[in-house]
Order: structure tokens, then C-alpha cells, then sequence
């Protein structure tokens, strides 16, 4: 069976990489097998840093360790871009306000509030895009899903992680008011696993 390392230690990640590849490839993350190769996000993208990312780490590890073409290496860059403040954070999204992630949301609000009322505006959209890169050291594909919705005025939901509980999608629920099912239907993480799942099999 072809194996697929997830070039990420968030459970929620490799939960939907599961879901998307469980049946016909063995998914580990780079946890499981002991693997410890930083790679930094430098780039400008989500495309290029998933894929600065993936290649990076599979040819690490096929000069270590001999790896075979089935084994692939999956890596992902993802964030927001908030219309009102032009697409910020972007590809600084996991990492523009230190601390938890409630109080980056809490502080990516509180922006927004302030721009809006200096701009006189009431423009709350936001899109999520999600970069996913696989690489098996020789050949790399990448493809992007991209979610819209709106940033909420406060905090709602349970069922989610990052900024899940902030984003409002048009049903007027954020990502963490819905199911896994649910969110499995409109994930834009979802919708790029999918498309490289078809380079794959």
C-alpha cells in the first residue's frame, strides 16, 4: 500500500487527510515515525510554501533513508485573506499574533472592528484558501481549495480549530457550528486533497 507522510503534527489536518485517503493509503504523520525536518515558510504563497514544504522534506528523506516512489510526502499551507484590510494576514496567518488560537481570532476581529469603523465600510468578507503539495522526492503536484465566507463579530462554534470559529459561511453557521460531516461537504482542505488525490491512485 502506498504510504503518505503528513508534514504536520495538527490532528485535525491528518484527521481529513485520513478521511480522503484512509481506504487506499496508509496515512502517518512525521510524529508517528520520529521524523524531525523544520522547513521555513518563507515564501509568498500558500502554493509555493506547501510546496517549498513537501518537496523539501521528501528529498531529505529519500537521501536518508532510501525512500520508494509510493511514499509520498504531504505538506499544506493554508490561511485567510480578509477583504477590508486587503487580504491580510495571508500566508502569515498561523503566526501574525502570538498565542492561542482564540486570542489570534480575537485580535484578527478586533483589527477588522477598527478598520471598518475608521473606513466607514461594512465589508466583513473573507476567503480561506488551502494549499496541498505532495511530493515523493522526484515529482511534486500542488493544488488550492478556496472557501468564502464572512469574519463573525464574536467567537462561535465548537467543532473546529484555527479560525474556524470566525469564519461565517453564507447559511449563516461558522465552520465550527457544523458537523464533520458538514464540514467535510464544503472544507476547502477537503476540495485540494480530492484533486491530488487523483494524481495519486
Amino acid at each position: 500500500m502506498k504510504q503518505i507522510i503528513v508534514a504536520s503534527g495538527n490532528q485535525g489536518k491528518i484527521k481529513e487527510v485520513q478521511e480522503i485517503f484512509g481506504d487506499e493509503f496508509q496515512v502517518v504523520s512525521m510524529k508517528e515515525l520520529k521524523i524531525e525536518i523544520d522547513v521555513n515558510e518563507d515564501k509568498e504563497t500558500f502554493r509555493e510554501n506547501a510546496i517549498k514544504k513537501a518537496e523539501t522534506i521528501a528529498k531529505e528523506l529519500k537521501r536518508k533513508n532510501g525512500y520508494q516512489d509510493e511514499v509520498w510526502v504531504l505538506a499544506d499551507d493554508s490561511g485567510i485573506e480578509v477583504n477590508a484590510l486587503e487580504d491580510f494576514p495571508g500566508v502569515y496567518t498561523k503566526r501574525w499574533f502570538p498565542g492561542t488560537d482564540r486570542e489570534r481570532n480575537l485580535a484578527l476581529i478586533a483589527k477588522l472592528e477598527e478598520k471598518l469603523a475608521k473606513e466607514n465600510m461594512d465589508d466583513r468578507r473573507v476567503s480561506f484558501t488551502t494549499a496541498i503539495a505532495v511530493s515523493n522526492g522526484r515529482k511534486i503536484y500542488c493544488e488550492l481549495g478556496i472557501l468564502e465566507g464572512y469574519v463573525v463579530k464574536k467567537p462561535r462554534g465548537e467543532n473546529g480549530f484555527g479560525f474556524d470559529e470566525i469564519f461565517e459561511l453564507e447559511n449563516g453557521k461558522t465552520l465550527a457550528e457544523l458537523t464533520d460531516e458538514e464540514k467535510n461537504r464544503v472544507s476547502a482542505r477537503k476540495l485540494a486533497l480530492s484533486k491530488i488525490k487523483t494524481y495519486l491512485i
